[in-house]
């Protein structure tokens, strides 16, 4: 999953006001900074004091980050008055409240008022534009070209301005990028740039790139907190988890502990799988925050996560009665479908994910391992095999969906054709050890008495890669338990005693308290005596 509860930074704003104190200046210089690095509370405490329509004006510009239409709009109202300043501003508050025709009435007036050479007005409407949802860029693009033709050369913040205007547009990242790019050759230091262009690298999962550009933004300063936040999406995207989340307190750290980045923390604990650590802290935000769309979402969610499926039940009724129809997302059916078919109402819940698709047949292939999910939890292995097999066939399924594929055939305890998935695995990816056991466990159900030996050749490799170099031993751990344990059990079947007892003394090494490894080497080591029998498995061999 890869949605977030948190906007991106806005742009460094340019204060323009006829009679603005030094002291006001200097307190919205540094109101737009602690926005930029995510402190907001420490800008919302500097600027409340002031009442100035500038103070008024970046107020507006926090509560729109914020997401707070309603907010934001009052507070540009408070800035808007007569003069170009006021009337951008009321073109803000326009905009926030989704009215863009008069928005864009006002800013024509802003700049008609300054002949349209007065480039930081016509910066401020640019920036208007890329700070907002509006997805024609040419209204942006009018003035930020009516800007640069004023300065007559690349200033890093209307370049930025740009950037940002063109990311509205589907097409538009290679000119976001050319902006930033050119924002950070006319000002080198200009850190914020450089933050820019490492999100585009994200967004494209060129991580090279972007993890030397978002580092540039650290360097050139040390507390620019957006960039760490960037960082951590980019180990979570390369599946370093425990790099991601590092990154991510640090980014906490640095932005401000709020009920906000307490949000965004639990959120990134649940995208890194920390599901009961995220269960806590989204807990944590409700208490003071009851209201938080995100974390009211994320709730039921980590309540199925962790097994908890009746209190996840009621927790997903709780949200899709307080969330806006609009606001709802695909997750959301996809979890209230899976915790449906976890409490005794699997039907209910094929038939939801049956409506989605119908609703939209083009998201068919994204519902598919939802659905396979729900078929599984009502062990109805064969339609989950069917799913993943239409998966592979019309959604560009990969080896994991293989994978699954031979899962839920095994589920269904079609054990030959599971074996032959898995082959078509270890063809292509000859060092994954998970399917080395898996396979060997497949054939444990297809020689159920071990006689044949079907599954040596397969515990032998897994245990071959288990000692490769770099290998961590707590991940082999319990597969070298079961493969040494069922290679003894095999050794033993064939009258290889030495063999047998060195197979339970590696289960051992590993297990010192493992019973049954315990028990077979007593047995095997006893004198002969006709009632004698050796055990057929240790204590972590698994039935099938």
């Amino acid at each position: 999953m890869s949605f977030k509860p948190w906007k991106q930074p806005l742009l460094a704003a340019v204060l323009i006001a006829a009679g603005t104190t030094a002291a006001t200046a200097q307190n919205v210089q540094n109101a737009q900074r602690a926005i930029e690095l995510g402190r907001y509370n420490e800008a919302r405490a500097i600027l409340r004091p002031g009442a100035t329509p500038e103070t008024a004006f970046e107020l507006g510009r926090l509560y729109q980050m914020r997401d707070m239409p309603d907010s934001a709009s009052f507070y540009f109202n408070k800035a808007a008055g007569t003069t170009p300043f006021g009337q951008v501003a009321a073109g803000r508050a326009a905009l926030a409240k989704g009215d863009f025709s008069a928005a864009d009435s006002q800013f024509e007036a802003a700049a008609k008022a300054t002949k349209n050479k007065d480039a930081k007005v016509l910066t401020m409407i640019a920036q208007a534009y890329g700070e907002s949802d509006v997805k024609d860029t040419s209204k942006g693009l009018k003035y930020v070209d009516a800007a640069q033709a004023v300065n007559k050369k690349d200033e890093p913040a209307l370049l930025v301005a740009r950037g940002e205007v063109y990311l509205h547009s589907d097409q538009g990242g290679g000119e976001a990028m050319n902006s930033f790019d050119r924002a950070t050759t006319a000002n080198p230091s200009y850190a914020q740039a450089y933050y820019k262009k490492g999100v585009l690298n994200v967004r494209a999962r060129n991580f090279n790139e972007a993890r030397t550009n978002l580092s540039k933004a650290t360097e050139l300063d040390p507390s620019y907190a957006p960039a760490y936040r960037e960082l951590a999406d980019m180990y979570y995207y390369a599946g370093q988890y425990d790099l991601a989340l590092s990154t991510f307190k640090k980014y906490s750290e640095l932005a401000e502990r709020s009920p906000a980045t307490d949000a965004q923390y639990a959120s990134f604990l649940y995208l890194t799988k920390k599901y009961p650590e995220a269960l806590v802290e989204v807990d944590k935000v409700l208490t003071t925050d009851s209201k938080n769309l995100t974390m009211n979402r994320l709730k039921p969610y980590l309540l199925y996560e962790t097994g908890d499926y009746a209190a996840a039940a009621t927790a997903m009724d709780t949200y899709m009665k307080v969330a806006p129809a609009d606001k709802i997302i695909d997750e959301d059916y996809a979890y209230q479908a899976k915790i449906l078919s976890k409490t005794g109402k699997a039907d209910e819940a094929v038939a939801l994910i049956g409506k989605i698709i119908a609703k939209d047949p083009t998201k068919a292939c994204d519902f598919q391992n939802d659905l396979a999910t729900i078929y599984a939890n009502k062990k109805d292995y064969k339609s989950a095999a069917g799913v993943y097999i239409y998966k592979l066939k019309n959604c560009k399924g990969d080896l994991t969906d293989q994978f699954r594929l031979a899962t839920a055939l095994t589920g269904d305890k079609q054990y030959t054709r599971a074996d032959s998935v898995y082959n078509i695995i270890l063809t292509a990816k000859p060092t994954y050890a998970p399917g080395y056991l898996a396979r060997a466990q497949v054939n444990n159900s297809l020689d159920p008495d071990g006689k044949k030996g079907l599954a040596k050749p397969y515990y032998d490799k897994y245990i071959e890669l288990s000692k490769a170099e770099g290998a961590d031993p707590t991940k082999f751990k319990a597969g070298v338990i079961e493969a040494n344990g069922q290679l003894g059990v095999y050794s033993a079947n064939a009258g290889d005693k030495k063999a047998a007892i060195s197979y339970f003394e590696q289960v051992l090494a590993v297990d010192p308290t493992n019973k049954g490894a315990q028990d077979n080497i007593k047995i095997l080591q006893a004198p002969a005596r006709p009632a004698s029998k050796t055990t057929t498995k240790t204590t972590t061999v698994k039935k099938k």
